[in-house]
């Protein structure tokens, strides 16, 4: 079997191959730490502006207590040609009303789930990048994606 050769990236095409990725892959792969064990599991963004993204969660989950002895996470989105996108970044709870109010009014499964938007289960995460890379299919070379 020969070594898959993969087309050549374009620089100045990154930051759309990566947010194509992204679209094409409703459920990346979430990263945490728990203590000296990393922990993965899909999540379901519920808003993604440029390469922040938001995730909302449930008080009582594992990743919770994860995320708040470690906010340091990672995302992982696979579309379906293989082409990867890695965001590298810390979690922050999201407070601002604003925002919870407009995820919310976007968001009818979190309203269905919870039931009302000061549920006291309902914990939104945005996902703040430190950096941002692309890899086309299996060519095991990242490029680093801008994100200003």
């Amino acid at each position: 079997m020969t070594k898959p050769s993969p087309e050549p990236v374009d620089p100045n095409q990154l930051v759309a191959l990566a947010r194509a990725v992204m679209k094409a892959d409703r459920f990346p792969d979430l990263a945490t730490v728990d203590g000296d064990q990393p922990r993965v599991r899909p999540v379901s963004p519920v808003r993604t502006d440029g390469f922040t993204v938001y995730v909302a969660n449930l008080r009582g989950y594992g990743k919770t207590a994860e995320i708040a002895a470690n906010p340091k996470v990672e995302l992982c989105y696979l579309d379906s040609r293989h082409d990867q996108v890695r965001i590298t970044g810390k979690a922050e709870v999201v407070s601002d009303p604003a925002v919870l109010q407009q995820i919310w009014d976007d968001n009818p499964l979190l309203r269905q789930y919870l039931g009302a938007i000061d549920s006291p289960d309902l914990v939104l995460y945005r996902i703040v990048p430190s950096r941002v890379r692309f890899m086309k299919e299996w060519a095991l070379e990242y490029h680093e994606v801008p994100t200003d």
